[in-house]
């Protein structure tokens, strides 16, 4: 009896362990996700970051939303999500939103004020970039001070936002960004950083964002684990 007990014992620890390790090897790295060398950190106070390389002006991560969002309410306490807005389509006033994205974040209403600014674009259209058509891109393309007005909603006077988003410190941030987008080798939008080492986008993941939250959670405990 006890020699049996012993083998099931013996049996569930051995198929636990292999589960395990099945977990760990379905992820293929340069495949299912790509690694960033250097790693390329945001500064989290010691959380692993999970980031988005987004642009309001991007349709499909104005799709995405909602996933990412989901993304981000279900992480571990050992990580954070953080959010840098990429510029590369001058064309479809990418910089013109990541201007205002950071300046939005310098004053402290990014967050309250993310799911409100793909709205405006994409269903208000207050600061829409296509044209009623839904195809052609709008002449003239919204300002910055239309983004103001729009921030000025969230308790901040629209004047100010302009200013702080035209301010010096907000074009450094501006540069520093393209730089993350750049150094991380993301050349299309949406896709998800994981501490600064781990790219993975909607493509890698199969089309399939419970896919890519489980290949961002396994990362997660991978790094976690290197620590």
């Amino acid at each position: 009896m006890l020699v049996r007990a012993f083998a099931v014992l013996f049996g569930i620890l051995f198929a636990a362990l292999a589960g395990h390790a099945a977990d760990n090897g379905q992820w293929e790295a340069g495949k299912d996700y790509f690694a960033i060398d250097p790693p390329q950190h945001i500064d989290t106070s010691g959380k692993i970051e999970v980031t988005e390389v987004f642009s309001y002006g991007c349709p499909a991560c104005n799709f995405a939303y909602p996933f990412v969002d989901k993304i981000r309410k279900g992480l571990p306490a050992n990580a954070v999500m953080t959010y840098v807005p990429a510029s590369f389509k001058p064309n479809e006033d990418w910089p013109m939103f990541q201007r205002a994205y950071l300046a939005a974040q310098a004053l402290g209403i990014a967050d309250k004020a993310h799911i409100a600014m793909f709205d405006a674009v994409w269903k208000d259209k207050s600061l829409a970039i296509l044209n009623d058509d839904g195809r052609t891109i709008k002449t003239p393309l919204p300002t910055i001070e239309d983004a103001g007005k729009f921030y000025a909603k969230f308790g901040v006077k629209a004047e100010d936002f302009v200013g702080t988003a035209n301010s010096f410190t907000i074009s450094t941030k501006m540069k520093q960004a393209d730089a993350y987008v750049r150094n991380t080798g993301v050349d299309a939008t949406p896709t998800i950083i994981v501490a600064g080492k781990y790219r993975i986008s909607y493509q890698s993941a199969g089309g399939d964002w419970n896919k890519m939250e489980q290949m961002i959670h396994y990362l997660i405990q991978k790094e976690a684990g290197a620590k």
